[in-house]
């Protein structure tokens, strides 16, 4: 493993233990946002060239229990180094059997599929991890590994403008200015839209969205749902072809209805509570249609010819790094909320992006 973004699940996950009926009842792996060097491979994969294993520190993020109280602990031994394999992404989503949302190829919707750092399956923040080689995909030598462990954020992106219909000439409102909302803007201006408005409470993130290409910004203060909504309104000279929604909060997504055209769409990613509030006879009354989004599904070589082309640039989006060793304190700025995308080096002796 070389890259391993940290991700608001992983963060949820070490503080509370679950996510919603995912429960993690045993120590279990985190990381998910990942890309490394195949260094070994089973008898039957062709696609793929390992490289060699030198020996010598086997670090794993493990979370523990003692009683309600949950734990991060770094469990070391000796120490690795990998050469000359090739460079993968990592999608963590892997179906177990071919069921009907495998067929039609929504694999993402299987009940039984494998995902990484989603109880009981472990993730790979480790320095060592073995996955299904179908679902590791060689990258250009132009896309570095931090780009390749970015393409599983970029993947939710991809897939919620994809549900959402954005297409050319679309003007579009993205909520919420997280990791998430960020690569969905980046995905929306690549995919063909002619404007977009990035709304937040938090100004810092408001102006990493200008530089990444946002059309407007606005930050919410204390506006009802209906006043933001007008705002964003005045911004565009029209309501938002499409809304993604990308922070889960019950008044953002009333916001995206009130605010989107008769006709349009809101897409609902960011996953809060699981009773909210909303003004559904106004989203019925208008034909706005909601759609949900679970991962993604078939997006992995469309996100690596984005990056290889230099369609989106996700490089900004990293605002802090640290080794390995140092998995704590990278856990505790992320759920502090800095930056945008904190990255772990998982290999002791490449450190580089």
């Amino acid at each position: 493993m070389h890259s391993v973004g940290i991700c608001g699940s992983d963060v949820h996950y070490w503080q509370h233990g679950r996510i919603g009926d995912f429960i993690v009842k045993r120590p279990m792996v985190l990381g998910h946002e990942a890309s490394g060097t195949v260094v070994k491979l089973g008898s039957m994969v062709k696609h793929l060239l390992p490289g060699q294993v030198e020996h010598n520190s086997r670090p794993l993020i493990f979370l523990s229990f003692r009683g309600e109280r949950v734990t991060l602990f770094l469990n070391r031994t000796e120490h690795w180094i990998c050469l000359d394999g090739d460079r993968v992404a990592i999608e963590p989503g892997v179906p177990r059997c071919t069921d009907e949302y495998f067929k039609i190829g929504r694999y993402n919707l299987s009940p039984t599929i494998f995902f990484c750092a989603t109880p009981p399956d472990d993730g790979n923040l480790c320095r060592f991890y073995k996955h299904n080689a179908d679902f590791c995909y060689k990258l250009p030598q132009n896309v570095t590994f931090e780009e390749g462990a970015l393409i599983e954020p970029l993947s939710v992106g991809i897939h919620a403008c994809r549900r959402g219909g954005v297409t050319l000439g679309s003007k579009v409102l993205v909520c919420g200015a997280g990791p998430i909302g960020m690569v969905t803007l980046l995905v929306a201006k690549a995919m063909g839209s002619a404007e977009v408005v990035m709304i937040d409470v938090n100004s810092t993130r408001l102006e990493k969205a200008k530089e990444c290409g946002a059309n407007y910004i606005y930050q919410v203060k204390e506006e009802s749902p209906r006043e933001v909504a007008s705002k964003v309104e005045d911004l565009l000279g029209q309501k938002p072809d499409v809304t993604i929604e990308c922070s889960g909060v019950e008044s953002s997504i009333q916001t995206s209805i009130y605010a989107t055209r008769p006709g349009g769409v809101v897409v609902l990613v960011g996953l809060g509570n699981e009773m909210v509030s909303i003004p559904l006879v106004h989203a019925a009354a208008r034909e706005v249609d909601i759609r949900g989004v679970f991962r993604y599904c078939n997006t992995w070589p469309i996100a690596i010819s984005m990056l290889s082309s230099k369609s989106v640039d996700v490089r900004p989006l990293v605002t802090h790094r640290f080794p390995l060793e140092e998995a704590l304190k990278a856990f505790e700025t992320s759920s502090k909320g800095l930056g945008i995308k904190v990255m772990l080096k998982c290999d002791p002796n490449d450190q580089n992006p």
